[in-house]
C-alpha cells in the first residue's frame, strides 16, 4: 500500500473518530443539565479528535499536491 492509500485510509478512520465524538457532545449537550460535570472532558475529545482529522487532511493535501 503506497503512502497515498494509507493517508487516506488514516483520514477515512479519524473522520469516523471526528463524527462520533461530535454526536457525543451533541447528545450531551441535549440532556443538559444533566451530566454537565462531563463536559470538560467530552469537550477535549471531541476537540482532540477534530486537531489530529485536520493535522490528517494537511498531510494528505500536501502529499496530494507534491505529486
Amino acid at each position: 500500500m503506497s503512502d497515498l492509500e494509507e493517508l487516506q485510509k488514516k483520514v477515512r478512520k479519524l473522520q469516523s473518530r471526528a463524527a462520533t465524538a461530535k454526536m457525543e457532545l451533541h447528545d450531551l449537550a441535549e440532556d443538559l443539565p444533566v451530566n454537565w460535570t462531563e463536559i470538560k472532558a467530552i469537550a477535549e475529545k471531541a476537540f482532540g479528535a477534530f486537531a489530529e482529522l485536520d493535522a490528517a487532511k494537511r498531510e494528505l493535501a500536501a502529499l496530494e499536491n507534491s505529486r
